[in-house]
């Protein structure tokens, strides 16, 4: 069992580690995403070169290789979906191709999300969308929608998954330390604004 937890870590891993962004951004010409607006390699810094297409296209490639992750562990055992699923998420943030320095999750987090739970993964949707369209900062909707997952997924009865979105919560809130201190000092960069 423990081989095949390592395998599925692995592959989960690798697969969330694909930085869509940087890819689709150079095939486009628009070179490096990261040296623009907050320097990441997702979607709302993909936003930040103007092409809202290729901002769509990254949104779901990686929200996609984290559902695709726990998809295919599942297949193989139901219990290997959590941690290739959680191995997906790690993997983009922590890229080895990238010395390590990857995105701030939230679409492989949700991506992760629909893979173990499609019905929160509407709610966690229905939030960021809620506070997006009133604040138009995208960190601050990532942030609500994450705060408000685990306690969706503990009132649907699934203590199991509400403990896995404590952790990767709590590491969203932790990759997103800068931007809170932008959202207190009222600096960040809001939704659609270019770099």
């Amino acid at each position: 069992m423990i081989i095949t937890i390592i395998a599925a870590l692995i592959f989960g891993y690798l697969l969330g580690s694909v930085p869509f962004g940087l890819l689709l951004t150079r095939a486009a010409g628009l070179g490096d995403v990261r040296s623009i607006g907050s320097g990441n390699i997702g979607a709302t810094n993909v936003l930040r070169t103007g092409n809202k297409k290729l901002a769509a296209a990254t949104l779901l490639l990686d929200a996609l290789k984290g559902t695709a992750a726990v998809l295919i562990a599942r297949s193989y055992a139901p219990d290997l979906a959590l941690w290739a699923g959680f191995a997906a998420f790690i993997g983009h943030l922590f890229p080895l191709w990238l010395g390590f320095k990857g995105g701030k999750g939230v679409a492989t987090y949700l991506g992760v999300l629909t893979g173990l739970s499609w019905q929160v993964a509407l709610i966690f949707a229905a939030v960021w969308l809620l506070f997006a369209i009133l604040f138009r900062y995208s960190s601050l909707a990532a942030l609500c929608a994450a705060s408000a997952t685990p306690l969706a997924l503990w009132l649907l009865d699934l203590p199991q998954l509400a403990g896995l979105f404590v952790l990767m919560s709590l590491i969203l809130f932790l990759k997103h330390h800068a931007n809170i201190k932008r959202l207190a000092a009222g600096t960040e960069g809001r939704i659609g604004a270019k770099g």
